[in-house]
């Protein structure tokens, strides 16, 4: 394998007759010498290759008392992959920093960049961190461009849907999108911005504020944070609102100062999309308000609050069980459980589902316990009483169609399984 092979078309890394994804990784790895000058740089590209071809959405190169352990985040769930003798492990985290354009001989502080090599033209970004043994990396996949480009392709429930499109042509706003890392709050984000630019062509300004730009988008103003030169969210947006823009999305609000900003822009006649950090759409109310966000400005500010989870889908090779409805408590009689095949590595799972709750603040019940400054809790007790269905809901009803398990719910939801007004 050449050094350029990373830019060969990936390849699936699972082949019939295989249940453990790291046989699938050794039996698809070419025949390397590893006396050649050459073996890490090979070593490398297969692992990228590799890993693209299995959909794995992060990479982690960890470094122990006697190997370096490569690991596979495939499905929101890190496997692992191959393992290599530790004395490797100090040139391959430097191959990595090459294609990453980063200091090789910085071993003693954290580290940040784009591989400027990457197959398939998938966007990879590497981070490096000093640890005990050595440094560790971790290389995060980014979507294709082509994937996931619309609203509609998501997979969101039915009901939020045509909901989530009317709220897009507002005027003014602010409409969140939030869920823990890695629920593809971004992914959501650029399908909503790509749909109002299909909507209304060049009748509207598109900008955004990102850390940092994960997909280019034909037509929209993108501008990339640099905080070194003291260019942050905060200071990038309130110079934004002086383009004249129309819709502004802003990557992440992460502190208050990016609140404040972004509430004032929304409150000026902009729609600004943007994601949050918060386990449900009425958490986010409720930190926002911890952020010094008043209550008038949550009432009036906000359009909707979109909360996601990403739960893996069962393989068609998952059986139904009696037993297992039993054990969790649940009302319904029966439920899938993980078993197994040639097709989900044997995990038991294979893909993704994408569950969302929609919380919109308008409404005179939910906006008055807002304005009381009342607790998450009890503003999503509100909001079920006036119709809101949320994601521990619709994570049962997943249960009940067979889509996912008890076990699944429990490990994304981390809590009983869902009540009515559970988060």
């Amino acid at each position: 394998m050449s050094q350029n092979s990373l830019s060969e078309p990936a390849r699936d890394v699972r082949p019939i007759g295989m249940t453990s994804l790291a046989e699938c990784f050794a039996s698809g790895a070419p025949a390397l010498d590893p006396n050649s000058p050459k073996y890490v740089t090979e070593v490398v590209a297969y692992i990228l290759r590799a890993a693209v071809g299995a959909g794995a959405s992060d990479i982690h190169f960890t470094v122990g008392l006697s190997e370096l352990q490569v690991l596979w985040r495939i499905d929101g769930v890190l496997q692992h992959v191959a393992s290599y003798p530790r004395t490797l492990a100090p040139n391959i985290i430097a191959r990595l920093k090459v294609l990453a354009e980063l200091l090789t001989y910085r071993t003693d502080v954290p580290q940040e960049g784009r591989l400027r090599e990457s197959p398939a033209d998938v966007e990879m970004r590497l981070s490096t961190f000093p640890t005990l043994y050595g440094e560790k990396g971790v290389v995060r996949l980014f979507a294709r461009s082509d994937r996931y480009r619309w609203p509609g392709e998501l997979g969101l429930p039915e009901d939020l849907l045509p909901e989530l499109l009317e709220l897009l042509h507002e005027t003014s706003g602010a409409i969140l999108i939030t869920g823990p890392a890695g629920s593809g709050k971004t992914t959501t984000a650029y399908a909503c911005l790509r749909e109002l630019q299909r909507e209304v062509g060049v009748g509207k300004s598109f900008v955004t504020l990102e850390d940092p730009i994960e997909s280019v988008l034909v037509g929209v103003s993108q501008s990339p944070v640099n905080r070194t030169a003291g260019f942050d969210y905060a200071t990038g947006l309130r110079s934004l609102m002086r383009q004249d823009p129309d819709v502004i999305l802003v990557g992440e609000i992460r502190d208050r100062e990016t609140a404040e900003t972004v509430f004032q822009a929304c409150l000026t006649g902009h729609l600004v999309l943007s994601t949050f950090h918060s386990g449900s759409a009425a958490e986010a109310i409720s930190r926002l308000g911890d952020m010094g966000i008043e209550p008038y400005l949550l009432r009036t500010g906000l359009r909707a609050i979109l909360c996601q989870r990403l739960f893996r889908r069962l393989c068609d090779c998952a059986p139904w069980s009696t037993d297992e409805a039993d054990k969790f408590g649940l009302t319904v009689t029966r439920v899938r459980v993980p078993a197994g095949c040639d097709r989900c590595a044997g995990t038991g799972y294979h893909g993704r589902l994408l569950l969302t709750e929609l919380l919109r603040p308008e409404g005179s019940e939910v906006g008055r316990a807002i304005l009381e400054r009342r607790e998450a809790n009890d503003i999503q007790e509100v909001a079920v009483r006036s119709g809101f269905v949320g994601i521990g809901q619709r994570a049962m009803s997943a249960i009940a169609e067979g889509r996912t398990s008890p076990v699944e719910v429990r490990r994304v939801l981390g809590l009983r399984l869902a009540s009515p007004t559970a988060k």
